[in-house]
């Protein structure tokens, strides 16, 4: 008998060759009926994989990403299998699971059209309706080859060969589909419940420009039809946010030809972009940041001494000066050093709080560019906070306050992951351990969940991440708390201790929007561009029905804007309905509606854009309303 130790912490005895399936109807029939497959000592395995030794068993549902793994994974296969039984000829490439989906990599004679897409989706229905088992067989190398070869495709005898000798080569057969897979997979092709296929895009073989374009069909599969439709819901949702579309639509910001990568804020971008500058630099200046900025370009040799040379030289633009080597800055932080070397510190001085909101250029592939999220420059809202070792949780502590206190102001929950060192990272594994130990009792302190990031730290240091979520359920890093011993090691950054010697201060990186750019891109479809009043470019916007009522409606706007409210007026010789419906597709917080009533008693009808026709009211009172609506940034 060998024992598994269940995920409750339970333990459970079983027959030495025992398939997962046959544990998981031990434990109950609900459970088997469920199961997808198994994570055996950490490693997702199919249900019919036998346990041959004591190990630790978890049994993967759609809950699980194991098993959401393995259910989109086959789900990528039945597309395979429909493909080929609708175009023969089409040449197999991969077909991989990935988050909320999956895709296939196909080499066809002309590109799959929409109605190809309908087609294979219904030859997946059949497949699915036939419910074959996934049987999992292995082959030698040289077996292996010649059965792909004889299949007629290229691009898996490429695979095999560049497979390590000696590793097993496995397969999958699902009734006269048979494809090269590692795995895991689910039991049979009909527990596949709800699947819809997304599009088409092309992708070069191996991701490689110089290799042969392939078409690259996405999909997506739920273990219920309603998960699925609430996810093709969210899509259609995000299409209507796209940043990209209301950035054009709401006149706030544009990417040219010109400047592929670098975006233009235009005067109604900037008025938002200055709103959150603004209230940064407020809530800093509460928290006794000091404001820098550091230059742009800056020799090779600060680089070198950063560590960015060695870790980031791919990502950075360079430039000749007087015949002397420059970089361009992809990051603030060398700039920082500097900064505090400038002079000789106490340990009464520290910590040292220094925030930059500082512009950065790195290179991108054309490719990866996306609007506002993925540019080439933008600006980190940075501070670099120097101090003594011991005041590391009280730092960090508070820096998790300042991220807190941001995000609820603009409604977004969050969850957090703590990263861990990299492979290519700086440092002894002792700093490291101290650096890790630290964010940890900091996030323990203040009991907050977190999940482990392994290998995904800076190379400089661990960090925490805060991962905000949006109203339609997208999530996105934003915020970090990176801790770091080893840039002011690299740049001999000291401070006098108490007892009168030399000391190493530590530093923490951290950002709370991320970058301004991204940060606006994620608000703007967040908001679905109605921003809230506080933020709105434009808050007000003034409609006069008729000529006569011009003068009134820019004495209305001198009030308003005397109290730092800011407007628009609307005086063209257009009806009042068309007026309305403009500027509710600009979106704009309050209109203000001026005709016969409104100006002989100084009044103003008020339409909000969410509660619509609020009625009339003075116009002193409608200024409090909203002066009071914009304070509490509500």
């Amino acid at each position: 008998m060998i024992k598994v130790t269940l995920k409750d912490g339970s333990i459970k005895e079983y027959e030495k060759g025992t398939t997962i399936l046959e544990a998981a109807k031990a434990i109950s029939e609900g459970l088997a009926r469920v199961a997808l497959a198994g994570e055996v000592d950490g490693e997702v395995k199919d249900l019919s994989y036998k346990l041959e030794k004591d190990c630790k068993l978890n049994i993967l549902t759609f809950d699980s990403e194991g098993g959401k793994h393995a259910y989109r994974h086959t789900t990528s296969h039945v597309m395979a299998q429909a493909v080929k039984r609708l175009y023969p000829e089409a040449k197999l490439a991969i077909g991989p699971a990935i988050e909320n989906g999956f895709y296939y990599d196909f080499d066809v004679e002309k590109p799959f059209s929409p109605e190809d897409l309908s087609k294979i989706e219904e030859e997946m229905a059949q497949i699915i309706k036939e419910d074959y088992p996934l049987e999992r067989f292995t082959l030698p190398r040289d077996e292996a080859i010649a059965f792909m070869e004889e299949r007629n495709e290229p691009y898996k005898v490429e695979l095999i060969r560049d497979l390590p000798e000696g590793e097993e080569i496995s397969f999958y057969k699902q009734g006269d589909f048979v494809d090269l897979c590692a795995g895991p997979h689910i039991p049979s092709t009909g527990k596949i419940k709800a699947f819809k296929l997304l599009s088409v895009a092309g992708a070069y073989w191996r991701g490689n420009e110089k290799n042969k374009m392939l078409q690259r069909i996405y999909g997506t599969s739920f273990s219920k039809k309603s998960e699925l439709d609430a996810y093709l819901f969210r899509l259609e949702e995000a299409k209507k946010r796209d940043h990209r579309k209301l950035g054009r639509e709401l006149d706030l910001f544009d990417i040219y030809d010109e400047g592929p990568g670098f975006p233009f804020f235009l005067p109604k971008g900037m008025v938002l972009r200055n709103v959150l500058e603004d209230f940064w630099r407020e809530e800093h200046k509460k928290r006794k940041y000091q404001e820098i900025r550091t230059p742009v370009i800056l020799n090779e040799d600060l680089w070198h001494r950063s560590g960015h040379w060695d870790h980031y030289k791919e990502n950075m633009y360079f430039t000749k000066i007087d015949e002397g080597n420059f970089a361009i800055k992809p990051m603030n932080c060398p700039g920082g050093m500097l900064v505090y070397k400038r002079r000789l510190h106490s340990y009464r001085d520290l910590p040292q709080r220094m925030a930059e909101l500082g512009l950065v250029h790195r290179h991108e592939l054309s490719g990866a560019l996306h609007g506002l999220m993925r540019v080439r420059c933008f600006t980190q809202d940075d501070a670099h906070i120097f101090m003594t070792p011991e005041q590391i949780k009280d730092e960090v502590l508070g820096v998790i306050d300042l991220i807190d206190q941001f995000y609820s102001v603009f409604g977004f929950k969050y969850h957090v992951e703590l990263s861990t060192r990299p492979e290519d990272s700086m440092g002894t594994d002792e700093q490291w351990e101290m650096a890790t130990n630290a964010l940890k009792d900091a996030l323990e302190a203040k009991k907050m969940e977190y999940k482990i990031n392994e290998g995904d730290g800076a190379f400089y240091g661990p960090k925490i991440d805060f991962h905000l979520e949006d109203s339609i359920g997208r999530t996105w890093q934003c915020g970090t708390i990176q801790l770091d011993f080893q840039m002011p090691e690299r740049f001999d950054l000291v401070y006098i201790g108490a007892d009168g010697e030399r000391h190493r201060p530590v530093m923490i990186h951290r950002v709370v929007f991320g970058s301004i750019e991204r940060f606006i891109a994620i608000l703007t479809e967040h908001y679905a561009g109605a921003f809230p009043t506080w933020l709105a470019p434009v808050q007000v916007k003034i409609l006069a029905i008729l000529d006569k009522h011009h003068e009134y409606a820019y004495k209305v706007q001198k009030a308003l804007e005397e109290k730092g409210i800011r407007t628009e007026i609307d005086i063209r010789n257009e009806k009042i309905g068309y007026k309305i419906r403009e500027a509710q597709l600009e979106k704009i917080p309050y209109m203000l509606i001026i005709g016969d009533k409104e100006t002989e008693n100084g009044a103003v009808a008020v339409r909000s854009r969410k509660d619509g026709d609020l009625g009339a009211m003075s116009l002193e009172d409608f200024i409090e309303k909203i002066i009071k609506e914009i304070e509490m940034k509500a």
